[in-house]
């Protein structure tokens, strides 16, 4: 009886840890035009569309990125990369950035290819990344 208390006590603990989750790495660095084009786009928007719920933003100075603990497939040359990750394993990558309308196109792409994603089911909220619809 004395072990089945702690041992309820570490399942319960154990339960209440968070799943990992996607991720989206924004790699970026001090002075890049193209990162600042990003924030003034996108970056207030992507927390509340489907896609930045299913792949929460996590942003990593490309100096830092030895010391990050992601897994990157190859190395990052670019500014911004938006990378993919699971498990800080990387799943797809983004190099550049775009523009906000190709942004949003590619990234719901690599959600749908990579993940279970469906912005239809992915919670309240709008998904960017599906195309208006025009009544006529």
């Amino acid at each position: 009886m004395r072990l089945a208390l702690p041992l309820v006590a570490a399942v319960l603990w154990i339960g209440t840890l968070p799943a990992m989750a996607v991720e989206l790495v924004m790699v970026e660095q001090p002075g890049c035009a193209y990162c600042r084009q990003w924030d003034r786009e996108v970056a207030d928007a992507y927390p509340k569309t489907a896609e930045g719920r299913a792949a929460p933003l996590a942003r990593v100075q490309m100096r830092a990125l030895d010391d990050s603990g992601y897994a990157f497939a190859r190395p990052v040359n670019y500014t911004p990369t938006f990378v993919l990750v699971d498990d800080k394993r990387e799943l797809a990558r983004i190099e550049g950035y775009p523009g906000e309308d190709f942004f949003w196109g590619l990234l719901g792409m690599m959600l749908k290819a990579q993940t279970d994603f469906d912005p239809k089911s992915a919670g309240t909220g709008e998904s960017v990344a599906q195309p208006a619809q025009i009544d006529g």
